[in-house]
């Protein structure tokens, strides 16, 4: 199963269509699609660029991302980590 996600243009927002054509910032809201349904949808929302930007398709397990980028869109969904294990060296 897949559905479509863009960001919003107007500030950048996580978003996803949903069955009626419309945008929603709520995953439980996206449209659930077989593969059929799913390139037309696709062609659709890319064609909203006033709307969303960089539209694609994710898959879906369920009611969470899946897929193998499954960990990215749900850092997408939550939004940004903070913290980080990563440290800088210093000279």
């Amino acid at each position: 199963m897949k559905t479509v996600t863009a960001n919003r243009l107007t500030d950048g927002r996580v978003i996803y269509r949903t069955a009626t054509g419309q945008w929603t910032t709520e995953l439980a809201e996206a449209a659930r699609l077989d593969e059929d349904q799913a390139d037309a949808t696709l062609e659709i929302a890319s064609d909203e660029s006033h709307i969303a930007v960089g539209a694609y398709l994710i898959e879906l397990e369920e009611d969470r991302p899946g897929g193998q980028k499954w960990r990215r869109e749900g850092i997408r969904l939550t939004g940004p980590t903070t913290g980080s294990t990563h440290t800088q060296a210093t000279a």
